[in-house]
């Protein structure tokens, strides 16, 4: 998001070396991991800010669209390695399963709003599962991925290999997983890593371009389908993925974004949709 386009920095957690803050430019909200020292890092103050920072974002209505990237010229090497193991460390479960990447990555993952993880420079470990629980990946040219617990002789958190698993297929996974090895940006759109490649002097221009144009299609749609696949790459039943569809038809019936967007298309004009959460019984 360009320095004239930023409104204002609306959130900022975080007091440490490193913190997240949210700037908001019109319909799209940027949430950004800030720790450039260590190539955006994230610290286990960071990791237990993405639920609140994403519940905030979520019943700010003015918000249509999630940019999520990292300050400066990476996306982010992963968890703070020195304190890995306690940002791992489940309390409830005494597991070292995910703990607090897991609790962030799922808070994006549910998210309703579409989410955009902008990728630029190093995309590791768990900056990984930040941008794999993103909708779309766009990728800079002179982006690096990889998945690396191999490197550290830890076992990476099972919601990551499975949201892995259900982007780039179980062989792809185990390479990454196995090897530790790290791909370029064109070998991550092959494997499924990336959703777009960008050059890197039109990166961050069209990033906020696409962004804005999610931002202009219809809320109602987007959030619909987006939990229907969601729950289907989640291995939800036939009969829960009817009754979730069963669900948004009917919220169809009381949205006004239909008949808008018809009479926009028939008139030749662009549609202003108005639909913004689901409607309560």
């Amino acid at each position: 998001m360009s320095a004239v386009a930023v409104q204002e920095v609306i959130i900022q957690a975080g007091e440490r070396a490193g913190m997240l803050r949210i700037e908001q430019a019109g319909p799209v909200a940027t949430l950004i991991m800030d720790n450039p020292g260590m190539r955006n890092a994230i610290t286990q103050d960071m990791w237990q800010q993405f639920e609140d920072l994403l519940a905030q974002l979520d019943a700010d209505d003015t918000v249509k669209v999630v940019v999520v990237r990292g300050a400066g010229s990476h996306f982010s090497a992963g968890a703070d390695i020195a304190s890995v193991q306690k940002i791992l460390h489940d309390p409830a479960t005494g597991q070292s399963d995910g703990g607090d990447i897991t609790v962030a990555e799922s808070a994006i993952a549910r998210f309703r709003k579409p989410t955009i993880a902008a990728i630029d420079g190093y995309c590791v470990g768990g900056g990984w599962q930040i941008a794999g629980a993103c909708d779309i990946r766009l990728a800079s040219e002179r982006a690096v991925y990889g998945i690396t617990p191999a490197k550290i002789g830890i076992v990476y958190p099972l919601s990551g290999i499975k949201r892995l698993v259900q982007l780039a297929g179980p062989a792809t996974a185990k390479y990454l997983l196995i090897s530790g090895d790290f791909v370029n940006a064109q070998e991550a759109l092959r494997l499924g890593l990336a959703t777009k490649v960008i050059a890197l002097d039109s990166f961050w221009n069209d990033v906020e371009a696409f962004a804005l144009h999610l931002s202009a299609r219809s809320q109602f749609s987007a959030q619909g389908h987006k939990a229907l696949i969601n729950a289907m790459s989640a291995g939800a039943g036939d009969a829960s993925v009817d009754g979730l569809s069963a669900y948004w038809q009917g919220q169809m019936a009381v949205s006004e974004d239909a008949a808008i967007g018809v009479a926009a298309f028939l008139a030749k004009e662009t549609p202003h949709f108005t639909w913004l959460r689901p409607h309560e019984d």
